[in-house]
């Protein structure tokens, strides 16, 4: 289930809820309950390893958004 970040107007705290995604844009109480929130943008942190090969007949940089037609 995702996780949504709100802030609250009246006393500034930010907090987090668990819900589905078809209730992402539903009001959201504070747990001063204060109704006066705001969702937040939310950043998420991806970590890890990742390779790719790049396509047959490029050298990895060959195509214009890679660096060869645009410098």
């Amino acid at each position: 289930m995702p996780r949504y970040d709100y802030r609250c107007r009246a006393c500034g705290i930010t907090f987090e809820l668990n819900r589905p995604m078809s209730a992402a844009n539903d009001p959201a109480t504070c747990p001063a309950g204060h109704t006066d929130t705001t969702k937040l943008l939310s950043t998420i942190a991806v970590t890890g390893t990742a390779t790719a090969t790049p396509p047959a007949g490029t050298s990895g940089g060959g195509s214009c958004c890679g660096g060869g037609c645009c410098s």
